[in-house]
């Protein structure tokens, strides 16, 4: 970790420090000691969306250079980082699968791909089961996207009403999870998930089907899940720091070169190239790394876990854990 971001994130917890002070002064709370969290893990739970394979590998847009000399290509693990590289990255830590020079391995996977909001259980009572939870774990959730993906697919064979209730349900069972690893000990950073209904994906069914607005009602579907979600969680910052990430995808979309994206619409992977085998040198013309929004149909690219990242550090270096 570099010497301006150890300075950073120190003018920072001063900054909070003092902040946190005042207000309890402000409100009758005294002047006690405000404590900035350090984690000694980081443990991530949920998909392919927080997840490396055992070689390192994304569901984004993997980093690979090419020799100009020898034309050989070299894959980088650390470049391209998902939002959980940055987030256990803040504090020094690297994961098992992604660690090139013997660094400093304190945050682990229990995230599956392809993993629904009901499989969160298993992967809560794996780390049970290897140890539990420690006072000073930071645990990563982000999970719901293949349900989303489930419910859609059951259209229209179940109402819309039907499936945005269920939708809502999934969003409830997974506020439970969340609050069952709190209850264990757990300091947890919870995204919601990204709109999916402004993906690759989302907008392909729109065009191909004329009965309702498809990408309007994955949005719909989404909006159901995050609210339960949101409503369901134990709300206090002392516990859960609340990632909104389908906000950060939306202001996006509405003002991409804000965020030096010049495409939100389109897909930057081949389709002969699926994820996680997708990389820079496999992308359609004119697409870079950083150009899109997203990497297929519905996984994020580069830029869009950039910023969930970057809220997750937020939410980790401010909440009162």
């Amino acid at each position: 970790m570099s010497l301006f971001l150890n300075r950073g994130r120190l003018l920072r917890r001063v900054i909070g420090g003092v902040a946190i002070a005042a207000a309890l002064v402000a409100c009758g709370g005294g002047t006690s000691q405000y404590d900035a969290f350090d984690p000694g893990r980081v443990i991530v739970f949920g998909d392919e969306n927080s997840l490396l394979t055992s070689g390192g590998k994304r569901w984004s847009i993997n980093s690979v250079t090419v020799d100009s000399t020898t034309s050989v290509e070299t894959f980088s693990c650390t470049g391209n980082p998902i939002w959980v590289q940055r987030l256990a990255g803040n504090y020094g830590f690297v994961f098992e699968q992604c660690d090139p020079e013997n660094g400093n391995v304190k945050a682990f996977f229990r995230a599956t791909e392809n993993a629904r909001v009901a499989d969160l259980q298993a992967q809560i009572d794996a780390q049970v089961g290897d140890g539990g939870f420690r006072d000073k774990d930071l645990v990563a959730v982000m999970v719901g996207a293949n349900d989303i993906l489930d419910l859609y697919r059951a259209y229209p064979t179940r109402s819309m009403s039907d499936l945005k209730d269920d939708a809502a349900a999934r969003g409830k069972a997974l506020a439970r999870q969340v609050n069952k690893i709190v209850d264990l000990g757990g300091k947890v950073i919870l995204s919601n998930l990204p709109d999916m209904g402004l993906s690759p994906y989302a907008l392909a069914e729109k065009a191909a089907n004329t009965d309702v607005d498809r990408a309007a009602f994955i949005s719909a579907l989404v909006q159901s899940f995050n609210v339960s979600l949101g409503t369901n969680i134990l709300i206090d910052g002392r516990y859960i720091g609340l990632v909104q990430a389908d906000t950060r995808i939306q202001v996006m979309k509405k003002s991409p070169g804000s965020f030096n994206l010049s495409n939100v619409k389109d897909a930057a992977c081949l389709t002969t190239a699926e994820l996680p085998d997708c990389n820079n040198r496999t992308l359609v013309e004119g697409a870079t790394s950083s150009s899109h929004l997203w990497a297929d149909a519905w996984h994020l690219g580069p830029r869009g876990h950039y910023e969930i990242g970057r809220m997750a550090i937020d939410r980790a270096e401010n909440n009162p854990f």
